[in-house]
């Protein structure tokens, strides 16, 4: 497993996660009279800017592990439930005003999905449509949520506060009966694993493939309680003013460079250079194809630019040169070298 950075060093995308979940977890350790100071230590962060009405942005790193110190603090369970069940419209702040003004709940859905990062979300979410329809004809749809990196010790919990915010979410802005029609979570069941099902009024499985909530597609055509064209408009974009911004592209080529580099002779595969970067394969290859580049490319540029250097050095060997570039067998990296140059190894040895 690749170690984890620092908490003061914040990983590929900076301080761009405005953590009300911190917030959350500090006042529930107030409340339960648990110190608090603890958990910031080694961040150049302290409880009290959390009391404060000043958003306060931190980095995926550093709030996994501030996280995982106050469940490790905070005694007895359910601490994501408490803290999702606790929210209504009012606390998505810009992203309930978008949703409330949408024209239906689906575009409404639409709307949450893609603007979550600007509410702190700690999970990536995606939509994804269910074969079966419903009376209305309307398909139904699973909002499925991911974590950027395994974090199995903080998954339950952020699950936990992210699915129950987001049925208070949806029944202020459809009424209390609404009710999903399956939640599925991919870790295993908690001792109060009741306590989910009557939360959520439905069918509610553990151990699955994936984290999802399923959405009957009867709902999707609801009106939102105050649609209105104009005031969408207005408000996605101060949505999209917030959304979280990432390093720039060259910053992040840099990243994968200098660790594909440091890696060579284990030929390190996108999933493990992700990981280093605490990312998921998927986002890190997104970000690349935005550079205009792709893992494979940069891999091929930094292998082929270091078999280069070591040709011409003295006593080279071309067996342990592709070793050293994370080819066992040299008839492999006499092709490659070939595909990258035009010519054999060999050829680019200076004559002796």
């Amino acid at each position: 497993m690749a170690p984890k950075a620092p908490l003061d060093a914040p990983p590929l995308g900076g301080v761009n996660i405005k953590c009300g979940i911190v917030a959350g977890l500090v006042a529930m350790a107030d409340r339960l009279d648990v110190p608090s100071n603890d958990w910031f230590i080694g961040t150049r962060l302290d409880r009290e800017q959390f009391l404060a009405e000043t958003p306060v942005y931190l980095s995926y790193r550093q709030a996994c592990d501030i996280v995982g110190r106050a469940l490790r603090a905070l005694p007895g369970d359910a601490h994501g439930l408490a803290l999702g069940t606790a929210q209504d419209v009012g606390h998505f702040g810009l992203l309930g005003l978008a949703m409330m003004t949408a024209s239906n709940f689906g575009e409404a859905l639409r709307i949450g999905v893609e603007f979550a990062p600007i509410t702190g979300a700690m999970m990536e979410l995606q939509l994804h449509p269910e074969a079966e329809a419903s009376g209305e004809g309307l398909a139904s749809v699973a909002v499925v949520a991911r974590m950027g990196t395994p974090e199995p010790d903080i998954e339950p919990f952020l699950c936990e506060e992210l699915f129950a915010s987001c049925l208070m979410l949806c029944r202020g802005l459809l009424g209390p009966q609404f009710v999903p029609n399956l939640v599925e979570l991919s870790y295993p069941a908690p001792d109060y694993a009741a306590d989910y099902a009557k939360l959520f009024g439905c069918p509610v499985s553990f151990d699955a493939a994936s984290n999802r909530v399923v959405v009957d597609g009867r709902w999707l055509g609801v009106p939102m309680p105050a649609t209105n064209a104009a005031s969408a408009r207005q408000v996605l974009e101060l949505c999209q003013q917030q959304m979280p911004k990432v390093r720039p592209s060259s910053e992040i080529v840099a990243a994968v460079e200098n660790l594909v580099r440091l890696q060579l002779a284990d030929a390190p595969r996108l999933l493990d250079i992700a990981a280093e970067l605490h990312l998921n394969e998927r986002t890190l290859r997104r970000y690349l194809h935005d550079a205009g580049t792709s893992y494979q490319a940069i891999h091929d540029r930094v292998r082929r630019d270091a078999a280069e250097a070591l040709l011409v050095g003295p006593g080279s060997n071309i067996a342990a040169v592709g070793a050293a570039i994370g080819f066992h067998d040299p008839r492999e990296f006499r092709r490659a070298f070939k595909r990258w140059t035009g010519m054999a190894p060999r050829a680019a040895r200076p004559r002796r």
